[in-house]
C-alpha cells in the first residue's frame, strides 16, 4: 500500500514522523509530504521518504505580520497546485495539517481515498470560528475524518455535521522516540543543582493552555519548584514573569522552544507534569508526559479524560486553581501515588497509546476505504 502523509507547514513533526515509521513497520510504503521544519532538528526517517516541497522559499518560517502571512498565503497555494499536479503515485492521501481550508478544499488532489486528521480544530474557543471559515466544507470533501479522542468525533459529528460512518477515533500515539535519543542533552547547569521535587509545565505557552491559573494555584505549594518551559505565544512574557514572581516557592521559566534533544532531561528530572488548560483537544506534551511514565495532572478538558481513565493521571476542573493546587500538593505528599501514577502511564505508552496500536487502526481505515 503506498501512502502520503501530507503536512505542508510542518506543524506536527513528531506526530507526523511516529506515524510514517509505524506504518512503515507494518508494511506501508510511505511519503511524509511536507516543508522544513523551522525550530530545530526532527525525529530522522526510519523505514519511510521525506519530500519537502512546500515552502520552499519561505523555508517554513512564521508568518508574522499581514504582508508576510499574505506572501505565505500565496505561496501555499501555488505549492498546493503543484502537489495536485505532480504529487506521485499513491493508493491513500492522509492530510494532518490544511492551513488555509477555504482554499485546500478546493485544491486537493483527486485521489481518493482522502483522510484528514482533525490536529488543532477542535477547541471549543476556535472550533466554530473555522467551520465558518471552510473548514466544515474541507472536512466534508474527505472519506474519513480521525479524531483524537471520542470528544473529537462527538464534536466532528454534532457541530460540524460529519457522517458518523466518515468519523473514525484513532489516537495520539506515545512520543516514545524522544525517550531514546542517542544525543540527548543535560539540563542547564543551574537546573541540575535544583534539589527537591519539580514540577513540569511544557509546550508553547499560549492563553487557552492556563498556565496563569497554574501560577495561581502554585501560589500556597512548599516544598518543590515549578518550571514553565517553552515559547510565549500570544501571552506577554513580561506579564509571565510578574505572575512568576508572586508565589512562595521557585518558579523558573525557560521562555523559548526547546529542541527535542533537551527535552528529555526536563521530563526525566519532573516528579510530575502538569497540563492546566482552560480548552483543548488534545495535547503532544500530554503523550510525552506518558512516553517518561511521569504522573500527570490535568484539567478536566477534551479528550484528556480518556486518557486519565487508564490511571496514568489526575483530572480537575479547569481554570480552577483551587482544585489544581489540592491535587499537586496531594502528589506531592504522596510518592506511593505518584509511583502508581507513572506505572500507569508506562502501561498506557506501551499499550493503547503505542504507536503500533496507532499504525494498526490506521491501515485497517486505508484497506476499509480501498476496499
Amino acid at each position: 500500500m503506498r501512502v502520503q502523509i501530507v503536512d505542508p507547514p510542518a506543524y506536527t513533526p513528531p506526530y507526523d514522523r511516529a506515524l510514517c515509521a509505524a506504518l512503515a513497520r507494518s508494511g506501508a510504503e510511505v511519503e511524509l509530504v511536507t516543508s522544513r521544519f523551522a525550530y530545530g532538528p526532527v525525529p530522522p526517517a526510519e523505514g519511510y521518504r521525506v519530500s519537502e516541497v512546500f515552502y520552499r522559499r519561505s523555508g517554513g518560517r512564521p508568518a508574522a505580520g499581514l504582508p508576510r502571512r499574505a506572501l505565505k498565503v500565496a505561496e501555499h497555494v501555488a505549492d498546493m497546485t503543484r502537489f495536485r499536479r505532480d504529487g506521485g503515485a499513491r493508493d491513500v492521501v492522509h492530510y494532518q495539517w490544511l492551513p488555509v481550508p477555504v482554499l485546500d478544499g478546493r485544491l486537493l488532489p483527486r485521489v481518493r481515498p482522502r483522510v484528514l486528521t482533525a490536529h488543532g480544530v477542535l477547541r471549543r474557543e476556535d472550533f466554530q470560528r473555522r467551520l465558518a471559515r471552510g473548514l466544515r466544507g474541507l472536512l466534508k470533501r474527505m472519506d474519513a475524518v480521525v479524531a483524537l479522542s471520542e470528544h473529537g468525533a462527538r464534536r466532528l459529528r454534532d457541530e460540524a455535521g460529519i457522517d458518523t460512518d466518515r468519523v473514525r477515533v484513532i489516537p495520539h500515539g506515545a512520543l516514545d522516540y524522544l525517550t531514546r535519543l542517542p544525543d540527548e542533552a543535560p539540563l542547564p547547569d543551574e537546573l541540575a543543582a535544583v534539589e527537591g521535587p519539580v514540577i513540569l509545565c511544557f509546550g508553547l505557552i499560549r492563553p487557552y493552555k492556563g498556565v496563569d491559573v497554574l501560577l495561581e494555584a502554585f501560589r500556597s505549594v512548599d516544598g518543590a519548584e515549578l518550571w514553565v518551559v517553552g515559547r510565549p505565544l500570544g501571552v506577554a512574557l513580561d506579564e509571565l514573569r510578574k505572575l512568576a514572581a508572586r508565589p512562595r516557592g521557585t518558579v523558573r521559566l525557560v521562555p523559548r522552544f526547546v529542541p527535542d534533544r533537551e527535552l528529555a532531561a526536563y521530563f526525566r528530572r519532573a516528579d510530575l507534569v502538569v497540563l492546566p488548560h482552560r480548552d483543548a483537544e488534545q495535547s503532544g506534551v500530554l503523550y510525552a508526559a506518558l512516553a517518561f511514565g511521569k504522573p500527570i495532572v490535568m484539567s478536566d478538558v477534551g479528550g484528556f479524560a480518556e486518557v486519565a481513565a487508564h490511571g496514568a493521571g489526575r483530572l480537575v476542573p479547569p481554570g480552577d486553581p483551587e482544585a489544581l493546587r489540592e491535587a499537586i500538593e496531594r502528589l506531592l505528599a504522596d510518592p506511593d501515588l505518584r509511583g502508581r501514577l507513572a506505572a500507569s502511564a508506562r502501561d498506557a505508552a506501551a499499550g493503547p497509546y503505542s504507536w503500533d496500536a496507532v499504525a494498526e487502526q490506521t491501515l485497517a481505515l486505508y484497506r476499509e476505504l480501498l476496499g
